[in-house]
């Protein structure tokens, strides 16, 4: 099947020429951090975790999204989700593969991540991170694909597939769980440590990734003769709405918790965030406080249905969740956890053009991957209409 990814539009092919290009120019950064070494990042002994785990941490939730199309298509047989159930696969696949490359440029030396396989620590989170990541990869692939053949063959998915789609319901849920464990279970910085991270990140990936997917089937809309049923958009645009009011609801838990117990360590992240912190303010607060906006402007345009239902508004609305969405946990999350330090003392971090370079090389290579998929998909939708 992979031969129809051979053939399409020049717009096609200018975009994958577009992200060679992308991941040629941050394929040479990375090289010379190879050689440097993480110096040439912004990170540093007090902030040991920077913007490519950010991209991690944001990306995770994307890919565990696909389970908001995967259950109540097979699970409550809503088949109203048919032609946007497999673009949910295939996203969750490129998704996990800008995850893995965001832990590789993070490691400085790519080798040690064998040290997770010959030197296995079950008493690790990594290691279960890392099991479930490539675990949630696999599941994808498989079940993708064989139903996509499937699809062009005109006959039924082998009856094994459906025990994988079953399983990889639970798995999308762990691959968040999992890595919202990597924070919570850190001594000493209080921003990540909070019983409702798991939560939180959940609650931000079952909004904000149903949101890029739409939006995404709403750019093919526009450019081929791909077409997603009015019924579809409007269960989605629920289900993202009360994720993004859910996920919002528990950010005011933590806020209340901070405050109103008056422990220092909990209230100084959200001070330093939102800058209140001894007034200092920087980009990163002027980034959360746009991340505020964003997300009452989201959901000002998603609660009223009425609005929510209006398809010329509807793609602003989302852009602006995403927008709120990678902001909080792209930015505000890894930054807010290790600013101030233990000692309540300020380091600052900023990304170096090397980090935003090799960073959208990263984008690049699984936007990349999800462009042929997503091009496969669609040449056999087409074939067996």
């Amino acid at each position: 099947m992979l031969e129809t990814a051979l053939k399409g539009s020049k717009l096609y092919w200018a975009w994958l020429l577009l992200l060679l290009v992308v991941m040629g120019v941050g394929g040479l950064a990375w090289m010379n951090q190879l050689q440097h070494g993480l110096t040439v990042t912004g990170m540093s002994r007090d902030v040991s975790w920077g913007f490519y785990i950010a991209q991690l941490t944001y990306m995770v939730g994307v890919a565990a999204a696909a389970v908001m199309l995967v259950l109540p298509y097979y699970f409550h047989h809503y088949k109203e989700y048919k032609e946007l159930i497999i673009l949910a696969e295939f996203q969750a696949i490129g998704a996990i593969i800008i995850c893995l490359a965001s832990v590789v440029v993070d490691l400085g030396q790519p080798q040690r991540m064998m040290n997770i396989i010959f030197h296995p620590t079950p008493n690790s989170v990594l290691f279960w991170d890392m099991i479930v990541l490539n675990g949630y990869l696999f599941l994808n692939l498989v079940v993708g694909w064989v139903t996509l053949d499937c699809t062009r063959q005109r006959v039924m998915p082998p009856k094994w597939v459906k025990p994988l789609v079953y399983l990889s319901i639970v798995w999308a849920v762990s691959i968040h769980t999992v890595t919202a464990f990597l924070y919570a279970g850190l001594p000493g910085r209080h921003y990540f440590l909070t019983a409702v991270m798991a939560a939180r990140f959940l609650a931000s990936a079952f909004c904000a990734g149903p949101a890029i997917l739409l939006l995404v089937a709403t750019v093919l809309e526009k450019t081929t003769d791909f077409r997603v049923s009015d019924a579809a958009k409007k269960t989605l645009t629920k289900t993202i709405t009360y994720a993004m009011c859910v996920n919002v609801f528990l950010f005011l838990c933590e806020v209340f918790t901070a405050f109103y117990s008056n422990i220092p360590g909990h209230k100084l992240p959200i001070e330093f965030l939102w800058g209140f912190w001894e007034g200092n303010v920087n980009y990163v607060s002027t980034l959360m406080w746009i991340a505020t906006f964003a997300a009452i402007a989201s959901l000002i345009m998603l609660i009223p249905p009425k609005l929510r239902d209006n398809q010329k508004l509807l793609p602003w609305a989302l852009i602006l969740l995403v927008l709120a969405t990678w902001l909080d946990k792209g930015v505000g999350l890894l930054i807010g956890g290790f600013t101030p330090n233990m000692f309540e003392g300020f380091t600052p971090y900023t990304p170096t053009l090397q980090e935003i370079m090799i960073t959208l090389a990263v984008y690049a290579t699984g936007m990349f991957v999800i462009s042929v998929l997503y091009k496969v998909a669609l040449s056999i939708k087409k074939e067996v209409r």
